[in-house]
């Protein structure tokens, strides 16, 4: 029997009519609960990563590697595709040659490459600047090339022309990506419900959109954006949100000298990290 490759999975996924939403994550055990919760597909947020891994901003801090080894973790953990935050491509365009194939090599099913200049930002924070047209172009094409000489691996190109040069660039970008072989175009930070619509109505392919709980892009429920014509709605900040929430919780608690109350019991928590299924496999082994 012959095990579908990540990428044919999610190839699989944005075939079907209805939207694939998307939880973000930023580590192997949120991973591993998006996939738990019966989500089919999962975003490592390089917001996230930054924040959990390096304690630091999405600022262009956080580097190839360490971004990489991160994604390493959360594709072993789960079965489901993963579609995983590229940045710039770290580089030129030979970067991004390098970046897709050690995403596709990783298990990603799709690596996610935007036309910031480096250090990029978070798309939704100020200071954002991008790169020209054609420097923008040659990393996509260096992208499907890398993916046309063997990279199993799908591309999603993003821009952020929005916030610097307006809708109309963002747009123009984002269908030329997909002309030039891009399997998914992401257009950041519209701000409006009309620019969303514009932005399903000009461009072709699939296209995702991303739900920044007080972002500057209108959250919309699911059918909303159906109807819209988005093909994946991404979910980046609300597990990591909600996590440093419920941690903050905690924590006063416990300097008030309280048990916590919003808390998993032992054996929850236990079969949340797997404790279940490794002694299930143990017991295979035992004499």
């Amino acid at each position: 029997m012959t095990t579908q490759s990540a990428a044919a999975q999610l190839r699989n996924l944005l075939a079907r009519p209805e939207l694939l939403m998307m939880p973000a994550c930023f580590d192997a055990l949120s991973a591993r609960l998006v996939q738990q919760a019966g989500f089919e597909a999962v975003f490592m947020s390089g917001f996230g990563v930054s924040a959990a891994r390096l304690g630091l901003p999405d600022t262009g801090l956080i580097s190839y590697h360490e971004m990489l080894e991160q994604g390493q973790n959360i594709c072993s953990t789960v079965s489901i595709p993963v579609l995983g935050d590229g940045d710039t491509g770290y580089g030129n365009a030979l970067n991004v040659k390098r970046t897709v194939r050690g995403y596709a090599q990783a298990g990603f099913a799709c690596v996610m490459l935007e036309d910031q200049c480096w250090p990029k930002r978070c798309g939704h924070t100020q200071g954002k600047q991008v790169v020209s047209r054609s420097e923008a172009f040659a990393r996509i094409q260096a992208a499907v090339d890398a993916r046309e000489a063997g990279a199993d691996i799908l591309i999603m190109a993003r821009t952020d022309a929005r916030a610097t040069h307006g809708l109309d660039e963002a747009l123009a970008r984002a269908e030329q990506f997909m002309a030039l072989g891009a399997d998914i175009s992401f257009v950041e930070a519209p701000q409006s419900v009309e620019e969303m619509r514009l932005y399903c109505e000009t461009v072709s392919g699939p296209k995702m959109a991303n739900m920044i709980e007080g972002g500057k892009t209108p959250v919309l429920p699911p059918d909303e954006l159906t109807n819209l014509g988005y093909k994946i709605a991404v979910y980046p900040l609300t597990l990591l949100s909600s996590a440093i929430f419920a941690m903050q919780q905690s924590l006063q608690a416990l300097r008030a000298g309280k048990t916590p109350s919003a808390m998993l019991d032992f054996a929850t928590l236990r079969t949340c990290v797997g404790f279940d299924e490794y002694y299930a496999e143990e017991a295979r082994y035992a004499e």
